[in-house]
């Protein structure tokens, strides 16, 4: 097993309908195998929170998923919640409709009002790059940090496009050397993460992460 890959592995549990159990099991397999967090949609990160208590793994919240489309004071609102329920990082979706319909200040402000909401927890932004032109793209990743975001991120895993190292790539040009970028949608195996973290990815995020860090095989969706 890979143990400084595992590191990077944000490992995700998004699908609609969970259980408990499987919740669980997620966690349990994130202090196995030594992942750095697990990803989880609001409503369970108060579980998610008191499963990991203890051990070196981070609970996650995503913050406006998968559509992106609240009002900055809903993402800041549920930014709020989800820290106080025990979230020690944010994955927020930008309103990448905004961004396309040329309303760069609503995508902006989104971004910034739930950076503000958070305080000290890093958040990432989640960009959704199979929506955007690379223009956007690169657009969506200069409001991220200059917002103050830690991370920019490809995908939810939701929409018709996941990670592309090209992608990866454009995002970490865009900005810098200084700020994390995460790689998430279609990563399934060994392979398809040294491509993203070859391009320039810091974290990856994955439902697969077992078959990630062992050289297996999973045909998981990626949430």
């Amino acid at each position: 097993m890979n143990k400084k890959l595992a590191s990077m592995i944000d490992h995700t549990i998004l699908k609609p309908g969970s259980t408990k159990d499987e919740i669980k099991k997620v966690c349990d397999e994130a202090k196995e195998y030594g992942f750095a967090t697990v990803c989880v949609m609001p409503e369970n990160v108060a579980f998610v929170a008191t499963e990991l208590e203890g051990s070196s793994v981070k609970p996650i919240s995503v913050v406006d998923f998968p559509k992106g489309a609240g009002s900055p004071k809903v993402k800041a609102d549920e930014t709020k919640q989800a820290i106080k329920d025990g979230a020690q990082e944010i994955d927020m979706v930008i309103n990448y409709n905004a961004l396309k319909n040329g309303d760069e200040s609503l995508a902006f402000e989104g971004i910034k009002a739930v950076v503000d909401a958070a305080g000290k927890t890093p958040v990432k932004v989640i960009i959704e790059t199979s929506e955007l032109n690379n223009e956007q793209k690169a657009l969506a990743c200069e409001f991220a940090k200059k917002a103050g975001a830690a991370f920019v991120k490809t995908s939810t895993g939701f929409a018709s496009g996941g990670a592309t190292a090209e992608d990866i790539k454009l995002m970490r040009k865009t900005v810098g050397p200084e700020m994390g970028v995460k790689a998430s949608g279609g990563i399934r195996t060994r392979d398809d993460a040294d491509k993203m973290i070859a391009a320039g990815a810091t974290r990856v995020g994955a439902s697969a992460s077992i078959a990630i860090v062992t050289g297996g095989k999973d045909d998981k969706k990626d949430y």
